[in-house]
């Protein structure tokens, strides 16, 4: 049979916007499809810290350039998305030469050269016995495959996973129940099989342990990024690797935020010389141009769990597991990492970073209540707003400060960037706290910027600094 012509097109195009239609956009006009379209209600948060003004024209390095050539220093970093910084020259020539070559993208039927060559780069990364690689497209994921594999590792008789409070690993239903906020939670129906203990508490853990023998695993984050900047003492990780070898529970780090190089190193749990049993990653692993994630397992856990032909394809990688381009996107961005002394950067700069923190704590006492994190995963966290005030002025305001949480670090961010040109980020749970999570490329004179624009900001005082953001509403 003689092959048929393309159809004739009898179906009428609607009225699409194309790439350049998109580019052209008026603030105003994504306003009104952002509200049509995407989340009304998030517009409203964003109009409150005057986010809804910027059109990003386009991004280089440390900086967004928005529509009137504004440059704006980025603290922010996507979440953690941007360890390279915006369009690093060379992520962006392994992606060009990808597509000029013109190189496949789906892989299912065969074998990607890219998925096992960025499987194999992953477990060259990994300490211990982490070798055997899952690939995704997001953190929740990664950490949906994390938690699945250690559940059918540990088997049908220990189903129970142990999480701590104000944690976060995803929005997805799975890790839904392991993810510690009434808000991402709200009526869900989620699964009971969980034990819930406060982060940092070895005791707790301990006890759980000896008392339920139902409990498989335990999923904590290293560092807790939307908890506020949490970390526990080494003692700590080192007491949880010997309790989870003493009771056969799975330890799952998700380093999905804190790994990658953040801390100043390849996982933030290698300063604690300790190897979990599986661990996640994400966020900087597409180099900020890809949607990536891994997770990464001891192969012995592996195996138990998938180990065989029947049990392979059960949590086999999904269709766009492993896409070519976001591949290539991970392999070079990991050659960077290391080529760059990226790292090595992260720990050295970002120690800068907190002693010039520090030092600002120490200026405004009554403002700032701590400084805390490493590397490029940085803390501030303000005082609850009754004691920022006058004395006189505490008690009044006292009976407000839960209500009150997040307004002075939403005051201070949303001037930052109007005053300033300076992005920063917030936290999930503790309200109070701004949350730093720059490209590992920042450098000492990034952190001059930042450091000095919060000075000349809390120099005003915070009377002031809530004046000035009211006017900043009614303009």
């Amino acid at each position: 049979m003689d092959a048929p012509e393309l159809a004739p097109r009898t179906i009428v195009k609607p009225d699409l916007l194309t790439v350049e239609d998109a580019k052209a956009l008026s603030v105003e006009r994504m306003t009104d499809l952002f509200k049509a379209h995407l989340n009304p209600g998030q517009l409203h948060f964003m109009k409150l810290l005057g986010f809804h003004k910027i059109k990003i024209e386009s991004a280089e390095g440390m900086y967004y350039i928005d529509q009137n050539g504004r440059k704006i220093l980025d603290f922010f970093g996507g979440f953690g998305s941007l360890a390279f910084g915006h369009n690093h020259p060379r992520i962006l020539e392994a992606r060009k030469k990808f597509q000029d070559e013109k190189r496949h993208e789906i892989a299912i039927a065969f074998m990607s050269q890219y998925a096992t060559a960025l499987a194999a780069n992953l477990a060259a990364c990994s300490p211990g016995a982490l070798d055997m690689v899952f690939l995704g497209s997001s953190g929740s994921e990664a950490m949906e495959s994390a938690i699945k594999l250690a559940e059918r590792a540990a088997g049908p008789k220990r189903p129970k996973v142990v999480y701590a409070e104000n944690s976060f690993h995803g929005k997805t239903k799975g890790v839904l129940t392991i993810t510690d906020g009434t808000l991402y939670r709200a009526e869900f129906r989620l699964t009971d099989n969980t034990v819930r203990v406060p982060f940092g508490d070895i005791d707790a853990i301990e006890t759980a342990f000896r008392t339920d023998p139902e409990i498989g695993s335990i999923v904590l984050e290293t560092v807790q990024g939307g908890g506020g900047i949490n970390e526990a003492p080494r003692e700590f990780w080192q007491k949880l690797r010997q309790l989870c070898d003493q009771y056969g529970v799975i330890w799952v780090a998700d380093e999905v935020q804190c790994g990658y190089g953040r801390t100043g190193r390849f996982y933030a749990f290698e300063h604690y010389d300790v190897v979990p049993d599986i661990t996640a990653l994400a966020k900087s692993l597409g180099a900020g141009k890809a949607a990536m994630a891994a997770m990464i397992a001891k192969r012995e856990i592996y195996m138990k769990a998938y180990g065989t032909p029947k049990t392979a394809m059960i949590h086999a990688m999904a269709t766009f597991g492993g896409i070519g381009e976001a591949c290539a996107t991970a392999i070079e961005g990991t050659n960077v990492l290391y080529d760059e002394a990226l790292m090595e950067n992260a720990e050295i700069t970002g120690a800068y970073l907190v002693e010039r923190l520090n030092a600002l704590k120490d200026k405004y006492p009554r403002i700032i209540k701590d400084i805390r994190g490493r590397g490029c995963m940085v803390g501030l966290e303000f005082h609850d707003f009754s004691q920022t005030l006058p004395a006189v002025l505490r008690p009044v305001v006292g009976v407000l400060d839960e209500k009150l949480k997040g307004s002075l670090s939403g005051f201070v961010g949303a001037l930052l960037l109007r005053d300033y040109d300076v992005l920063v980020a917030f936290t999930e749970y503790n309200r109070n706290v701004i949350r730093l999570l720059p490209p590992l490329i920042m450098r000492p004179e990034h952190v001059d910027k930042l450091v000095d624009s919060l000075d000349a900001l809390l120099g005003r005082g915070v009377v002031s600094i809530v004046k000035d953001f009211v006017k900043s509403q009614v303009k």
